[in-house]
Formats: structure tokens, sequence, C-alpha cells
């Protein structure tokens, strides 16, 4: 049987009362966390210019799905692309690897089940679908397609989105297979605008979600799509990963190996790979106690080092640069303390620019990923080392820790208290709740603009 179809086998057998406890509290979890951190992302400018370009694309519907924090209506693929550059907003959302599956997920299911008023009892199946296939393949082969330039949100955020689309629809088995081959056709996405300290990537959470919704409304109206789309010579495995898929080895760990417990949470508004080295940096703070630092060197895992822009000194103009940057990240901390929206903004803070120039970055296969080795060099000659050794458990937090976490994240731009109840209700009480609390969560938001915030965008 091909990949797609044992995949889609188990994606259309997710129900609630299948899913293993501690699978749905993990669910649930993530959902308080991605809408919370979307939330505290009101100010940033990305989903501005997302909601225009949705409206131009798609026009406004008065029976649509909600563009979040703006109130006005399209369709639900137009929504899925306006509102996951809101969950992306400060680079906070989770992550499963390389790969950023909640910020896809969450607002194409929210606007989809808004507008087809599909039954709740299928939300968190469909959210734990995505995630499961989603992380599947970026478990798999992101260590082959990120060092050749993939993105992993895009590239295996639109099978995950898909994934999530036809369990919503209640698709059969067979036409969830047509869906998640149509996604393997449609799924891409580079990592130059990292390198570059541009904004794509803050959209390409949108395009495939987006584009998820296309390959699943695809195959709900009788697409013929390609049964080994995945391990065909020429399917999505051989052409991103150039590797041999194992069919039977990859669909063998769904429902056993889940991957949804690999999702972990951030607490700084920086890359997945700099949690770490600011939480390394903070307590290195401590021990230096405001010594002039004379140099840096900071020794972390090749594949973290080698990801685009990590290893940037600038300029920047853009916080797309500074929270990719590893030596800008460490610099800040280690001045400044805990970074945050207005810190990382800060792009001509003289005194952080100085040290950043004096940090080397070392490549070191005696790492493991997410860990670091910080060695300071004072200028009175003596030198401080300080060794953070963390794992996916360190960041894979409970309920009670990220709803701490998105609540601090929101008082940076004053969000109602009550808008955390609001999503916290949801989250907690799904299918037994109401997805108007979600929306009256997000209409308590100030209305924001791209003049609300020129120094997010540029210096």
């Amino acid at each position: 049987m091909p990949l797609a179809a044992k995949i889609a086998g188990f994606v259309s057998g997710l129900t609630l009362d299948s899913l293993p406890a501690e699978v749905e509290r993990k669910a649930r979890t993530c959902l308080l966390n991605g809408y919370g951190i979307a939330l505290g992302c009101h100010m940033t400018p990305y989903a501005p210019v997302a909601r225009e370009t949705a409206l131009a694309l798609f026009g406004e519907a008065a029976n649509g799905a909600t563009l979040l924090g703006d109130g006005r209506r399209t369709r639900a693929p137009g929504a899925a692309l306006a509102n996951a550059p809101l969950f992306h907003g400060r680079a906070q959302e989770d992550t499963c690897g390389a790969a950023h599956l909640g910020a896809i997920l969450i607002p194409t299911l929210t606007a989809l089940f808004e507008l087809e008023r599909y039954p709740l009892d299928r939300f968190l199946p469909a959210l734990v679908a995505g995630y499961e296939v989603g992380g599947l393949f970026e478990t798999a082969y992101a260590p082959a397609t990120t060092p050749a330039g993939f993105r992993a949100s895009p590239l295996y955020g639109t099978i995950a989105a898909a994934a999530a689309a036809a369990r919503a629809m209640a698709l059969s088995s067979e036409r969830a297979a047509a869906a998640l081959a149509n996604a393997a056709s449609f799924a891409g996405g580079i990592l130059q605008s990292f390198d570059d300290g541009t904004d794509e990537w803050r959209y390409q959470v949108g395009v495939a979600g987006l584009n998820g919704l296309v390959a699943a409304r695809l195959a709900a109206e009788g697409s013929i799509s390609a049964p080994r789309a995945f391990e065909g010579r020429s399917g999505f495995v051989r052409a991103f990963a150039r590797a041999d898929c194992d069919v039977d080895a990859l669909a063998g760990r769904l429902g056993r190996d889940w991957s949804i417990h690999r999702v972990i949470f951030k607490p700084y508004p920086v890359c997945a790979f700099n949690q770490t080295p600011v939480t390394g940096a903070l307590v290195l703070r401590e021990k230096l106690n405001r010594q002039k630092i004379e140099s840096v060197r900071v020794h972390m895992n090749p594949y973290e080092t080698g990801y685009a822009g990590m290893d940037s000194k600038g300029p920047f103009s853009t916080i797309s640069g500074t929270l990719m940057s590893i030596p800008f990240c460490i610099a800040l901390t280690l001045l400044r303390g805990t970074p945050t929206m207005a810190s990382m903004t800060t792009y001509d803070d003289q005194e952080v620019n100085d040290l950043m120039a004096r940090i080397e970055l070392v490549p070191d296969d005696g790492v493991a990923r997410l860990c670091c080795v910080i060695e300071t060099k004072l200028s009175d000659g003596r030198s401080v080392r300080h060794e953070e050794t963390k794992s996916t458990d360190d960041y894979n937090y409970g309920w009670d820790e990220v709803f701490d976490l998105v609540r601090r994240v929101g008082a940076e731009s004053a969000v109602p208290n009550v808008a955390f109840e609001r999503i916290a209700s949801f989250a907690q009480r799904v299918p037994d709740a109401s997805l108007d609390d979600v929306l009256e969560a997000f209409a308590m938001l100030p209305r924001a603009t791209l003049e609300d915030s020129p120094r997010v965008r540029r210096a």
C-alpha cells in the first residue's frame, strides 16, 4: 500500500475518543500556546500586510471567516493566509523539530471550522492529525532538507495542513490520500530570507495553510492524485531529501511514536535554536556581574550554526535578522538581559553591536542540539565559561507553564487578561465549547496597522 494511503487511513481514523489522554492534553496545551502567542503578536506588522493581500485576492465575505485582530471576514483560504502571520509575529510559536506547525494548523483550522461549522468534536483530532503527519516527515527528512536550503515549516506544514483539513472535512481514507498527494505536489519554501533578514518566512506559514486547504478541497471534489506521491521515483522524498523512502518504517510510527510530544514552546521571541543560547547567556550575565567582556566564543551543534541567518552579524534593520543571529542574541542578553520585542528591534545599540562583532561562533559536533557552551574572555584577562545543557523536555511545558508564558507575552503589548481566559476556556473545553470564545478574545485587541509598529518593520 502506498504511503499516502497508509497515512490517510491513520488520519481518517482519528477521533477524540481514540486519542491517548496524554496526546489530548498536549493538543489542548498547543492550542492555548498558539492562540495566546498570537494575541501577544497584535502589534507586529506582518498580519496587516497579509490581511490586505487576502482581501485583495479573496474579497470580503459577510459570512466568511474572521481576520483575527481585525474583524473583517473573507473566505477560509484567505483567513488562513492572513491569520498565520499573526501567530508567527514574534517567532515565539511552538516548534516540532525545525517546523512551526502550530502557526499553520491552528489558524487554518480556526478559519475552516468558523466558516464551515463542522462539529467541534473533529477539532482536536484534526489538529493532532496535522502535528502527526507534519512531524512524521520533519523527523525523517529535515536533517537532509534543511541543509539543502528548504525551510521545514512550509515544506512539511503544507502536508500537515492538508492532513488536518482532510480530517476536519471528514474525508474518506481514499480522498484523504488524494489530499496528502496534492499537498506533496504543492509543498516548498526556501530559507534565503533568514540570510537576508527579510520577511518572506513570516508569510510562508499562511501560504502553507492555504495550500493545504486547496489540496484537501481538490481531493474532496474528486482530484486524481499520485498514489506514490511520497515514495515514487520523482516523489516528495526523493525530490526534496534525495533519499529513499521506507514506507513501512514511516507508517509504522503513526499512532505509536506521537510527534505531538516533540512539540516544544519558546520562552523568548527568538529563533528556536537561540532559546538555549539566550538561557545560557542569562546565567552567564549573573556570573559576570557587569564585568567588561573582551570576547566570546560560542560552541553549538553544526546543524544549528549552519541554519540560515544564525551566524549573521548584521548590520540589521529588521527583527527577521536579529532573532536568527546567535551573536546578536547572545550580545543583547549579556548586556541588556532578557530579550523583548523592544530590545530585539533596537538596531543601533552600539554597545551590543560592538560586542556582537567580538563573538565567534564555533560549530562543534561534540555539542548536542539545544545545548551550547559560551566562553567569555574578560578585560582583566580572566575567562568565564558556562555550559547550558537542554533537551526538548526542558521546553515541553505543561498547561500552567504555557498559561504563564502567554500572559507574560501579552503583558508586553497590553493584551486584556480576559482575552486569555477566553482562549483558555476554548482550549480546555473543546468540543464542549464555542469558537466564539476565540473570536471574541481577538476582538478585544486594539487594532494595529503598519504605522503602529515601524521599529519592528525597519530601523
